[in-house]
């Protein structure tokens, strides 16, 4: 690895996530849990922040949105999500939705009803394709040969 990745692999463990995690916590008042990584380009919901609860090592891609608002409806409700989940990039999570612990939710799908831990969700509405499996931090599958990530 070279020097110039090394120091840029250094400052986003060190000042850019520990920032922005800073920023969700403090400033909004989320309930982020350790380790969680999420992207810049994320959407969180601030009309209801209080109202996002992410678990511990969980991974929310660029584009991906998680609302706790529904202004239809007028009503503000909580939204959970567990630990070791993945977020794909464009990913919905709706108001009122739980997620278990290790799901992945693929590119563009929308989840509009509680997920159960350990399954792989995708489409528009979301359906579980796959379920029993295995993931580390940041939803990466253990079950299909990866090693667990260094957190």
């Amino acid at each position: 690895m070279s020097i110039v990745a090394k120091v840029r692999t250094f400052l986003f463990r060190n000042v850019i996530l520990p920032g922005s995690a800073f920023k969700y916590r403090r400033i909004y008042g989320m309930n982020i849990g350790e380790g969680v990584r999420i992207s810049r380009g994320a959407k969180l919901d601030r009309t209801f922040p209080a109202g996002v609860n992410i678990g511990d090592y969980t991974a929310i891609t660029s584009n991906a949105s998680v609302l706790t608002h529904d202004f239809i409806n007028r009503r503000h409700v909580n939204v959970h999500i567990g630990k070791n989940c993945f977020l794909g990039f464009g990913a919905v999570v709706l108001p009122g939705v739980t997620i278990g612990d290790s799901v992945i939710i693929t590119a563009n799908s929308v989840v509009g009803r509680d997920i159960p831990s350990n399954c792989v969700v995708m489409g528009n509405p979301a359906k579980i394709v796959e379920s029993n499996i295995v993931t580390g931090p940041w939803g990466i599958r253990l079950d299909k040969g990866n090693a667990a990530p260094v957190k």
